[in-house]
Formats: C-alpha cells, structure tokens, sequence
C-alpha cells in the first residue's frame, strides 16, 4: 500500500542500522477523524544527555506517502514516567519539531529527524520520573490510551472511507463580508490551508460589491452564507465585523460593535463549540475580551490578531533594511494597537541579543527604535490583515507552534491584574495558545503594558455586556 514502497525500505533500513534497538510492526492507526489505516511503524529508545544519560521511549509511524510526507511521532513512557508538556511535546506525548514542520525530501530523513529530537530533547527533557501512587493511574491511562493511537490526518494520505468522503478536515468561517473579511477570504484561499472556507454575510439585502464577485468567479472550497449553521464544526472562526452605525462617541462606536457581537458570538460558539476564535474587529483588544466573555469559551481558544502583523514587518525591518538578523529572531510589538505599542524582546537568545547590542555600532535600543519609526509609515489595509489572518489560521489548523504576537488574556503576566487582552508572544497550535513566550525583563516595557491594561480595563467597565 505504500506509494513509495523502495525508498521507504532503503531508509528503514538505514534507521535499523543506526539505531539497532528499534523494532519494526505493521499496526492500525486511528486519526482524529475516526478514520484508520494500516501503517508501519517503529519503535525504540533514542538517547539524551541531560546532566545523566537518559533513553527516551519513542514511536514513529510512517505515512503511506513516505518519504514525500513526514512520520508521526510519539512519545511512549512507561508507566513510572510522566510527560513533561513544553514547546515540542502536547500532553499525549505527541513530538512537534522544526524537522517536520519543515520535512522536504530528499533533504529530510528519518535519520536527520531522530537526532534534532535528541538535540531538542537535551534542551528541554520530555519525561520524568513519577511517584508510586501517579505511577499506578499513570499505568491505567496508558492502558486506555494503547487502544487509540491519537494523531493528525495527513493531508498526503487522506483517501474515501466505505466508499463516502471523509468530509471537511480544516474548515474556516470568516464571519462579515466587508472588505476585511473578504481579503481574509482571499488570504486563505491562496495560502491554501483550508479544505472549506465560509463566508458568512450577515449585510441586509442582496448580494453587492465583492460577495457578488466572489459568487461570480465562484472560488474552489469557498461557500457564502447567511445562515450561521452554515459554520458548524468549524476549526477556527475568524470574526471581522465592524459597526456601521452613527455613534458620536468612541465609546457609542464600541458599545455598537459590543451589541453586534451579542448577536454573532453566541451562534457561532454554539455551531463550533471546539473552534478557535480569531477577533479582526476593533478596537481588537476589548473586542476580544467580549468575545471571550460571550462564547465562554477556555482564553486558550479565544485570540486576536492583535500585533502579529506589525511584529512581522518590524522582523523584517531589522533583518532586511537594518541588517540586524540576530536581535530580529527575538524582537516582538507587543501591547496594545495604535500609538501605545511598544517593541520587546523575548528571552530565549538574550546573551545572543546582549552581543549583538554591544558589537553594533548602535545599542539594540536605537536599532529598535529605528525599525519602530520605519514601521509607523506603514499603514494596515485590509488585504495586509487578510494576509496576517491567514498566516494565524495556518499556524493554528497545522499545529505549527510558531510564535506570534497576537492578542490574549494578559492577566497574571507583568503583574497585570485585570482581565484584558494585550497583544504578547505565543506560540500557537490546534488548540489556540499553547504557551506564553517569557519577555526579557524591562521596567519600561512593563510600565507601557500595565498603562495599556488600565486604560483597556477602564473602556471595558463602562461597556454593557
């Protein structure tokens, strides 16, 4: 069954001289959509220092489009050992690594990838040992767990089950057809992360101005509605609606948008209960505080795309106008949108960023505040959202667990108290934010921050929800 079936053996065989102890099996395995296939898979222990020898427990499956597709990895502790769930393992045990994300044969291999997931392993160990009593429920959940392999659908390998199509794997619902929605429409059409796209316009009247074209020249996958059903069991729900009404005040123009979203948010979590919720509106900060509190759903599922799209064009100043590649791999807009966002850094290469600070002829601050004025030319037109929209949707429905900059509950981070959302570093995955990226220490920053959650929290008591 497997399209490839030569250069498939000739690697196994490769592996099996390089890590003798890996035993091979042909076993069923069950993807998240119930469906199942016969895969070859292999498992065995890889080893890693950390401080002490360690031997990790790990299982590989083979997709039948081997080696154009990347294998499925697992972690499989025994029954004294706990998973440690961090940027490269869920709580399954799955193993998410830069090598797969970025698999291209014949550069990739099995090889190559066994020896980054010891590399990251010895940065950070998945396992450790339990205690007598975890250990006893830690053997009855792996007895559950050993009945039903869990793992993603490769797209590669998806075929008819029972002679029916398995259906919509990655569906997205872009809530309002103005301008915005429709260039988020177009975004993830091109970037091609979706099997389904809906767009549902909720404008009185008939079809008119762009909804009309779309239905003309009739995109593939992409479906226009009027009815909120039309979105269930959505992956991800990108709301985009913006109030068109005559309000006087700042406050008025959000309590509009507040009153439109009592009127979307409950339908659209009620279809989609498991989705993840991506806010375009605005002001995007307090308008994902509503949409949080509307649907009630888990602040994981429940984002905005707050700063994702300046923190990747300030990345990209630094790198390509400043010539500044090393701070540009940790610099991060953060806070709130408008006037008051700030630049940041997290703390993952801090001693890089430090050297590179002191090397240049300029600190990293004035290289910062270089890229900052050259950001603030530049405007956000709905179709460059569109664009960062869909690159958050990509990141979310491929469980990439890549780092943005997006909107989320700030409370309990920079010794903010109240529930707003800001714009931090995350990384980003199937279930919305797995993790929070820590930020370099900065008094400044997080005097800026702690102003932004002030103001945002004081707008939010005044609103009626």
């Amino acid at each position: 069954q497997y399209k490839f079936r030569d250069l498939t053996i000739e690697e196994l065989k490769n592996v099996s001289k390089t890590y003798p102890n890996f035993t091979f099996s042909m076993n069923t395995y069950t993807f998240k959509d119930g469906s199942q296939k016969d895969l070859l898979n292999f498992s065995g222990t890889v080893p890693v220092k950390y401080g002490n020898s360690y031997n990790i427990p790990i299982q590989l499956w083979i997709l039948d489009s081997h080696p154009f597709a990347p294998p499925i990895c697992f972690l499989k502790p025994t029954a004294n050992m706990g998973i440690s769930v961090g940027k490269h393992v869920d709580a399954h045990g799955r193993i998410y690594l830069p090598y797969l994300q970025n698999w291209s044969h014949p550069k990739s291999t099995v090889i190559g990838l066994i020896k980054e997931m010891i590399a990251k392993f010895e940065e950070e160990l998945p396992l450790y040992s339990l205690s007598s009593s975890d250990a006893a429920r830690q053997s009855e959940l792996l007895s559950y767990i050993a009945k039903i392999t869990e793992g993603d659908t490769d797209m590669k390998s998806r075929s008819k089950i029972g002679g029916k199509n398995e259906g919509c794997f990655n569906k997205i619902t872009v809530v309002g057809a103005g301008d915005l929605g429709i260039a988020c429409v177009l975004a993830i059409a091109a970037k091609g992360v979706a099997d389904k796209v809906i767009l549902l316009d909720l404008s009185e009247g008939a079809a008119k101005g762009g909804t009309m074209d779309l239905e003309i020249f009739a995109l593939p996958k992409m479906e226009i509605s009027r009815d909120f059903s039309a979105s269930a069991d959505s992956k991800v729900v990108v709301v985009t609606v913006n109030s068109l009404g005559n309000a006087q005040t700042y406050l008025d123009v959000i309590q509009s948008n507040v009153d439109l979203f009592k009127g979307i948010i409950p339908a659209i979590s009620h279809y989609s209960q498991n989705a993840v919720l991506l806010v375009a509106s605005h002001p995007v900060e307090v308008m994902t505080y509503v949409a949080w509190k509307l649907s009630a759903f888990p602040k994981s599922r429940v984002i905005g795309v707050g700063a994702n799209l300046d923190s990747e064009r300030f990345q990209y100043i630094l790198t390509n106008l400043l010539k500044a590649e090393v701070l540009a791999k940790d610099a991060w807009v953060i806070g709130e949108q408008g006037e008051d966002k700030v630049s940041s850094w997290t703390s993952y290469n801090l001693v890089a960023n430090q050297m590179e600070g002191m090397a240049a002829p300029n600190s990293r601050e004035k290289v910062a505040n270089r890229a900052m004025e050259v950001l603030k030319g530049k405007g956000q037109r709905s179709w460059s959202v569109g664009l960062s929209v869909a690159d958050l949707t990509d990141s979310i429905l491929k469980d990439k667990r890549k780092i943005h900059s997006i909107s989320t509950l700030a409370k309990g981070c920079c010794n903010i108290n109240s529930e707003v959302f800001l714009s931090l570093p995350c990384i980003l995955g199937t279930g919305g934010v797995m993790e929070m990226v820590r930020l370099e220490e900065d008094p400044v920053v997080q005097e800026k921050l702690q102003s932004s959650a002030g103001s945002i929290h004081d707008l939010q008591q005044q609103l009626k929800l």
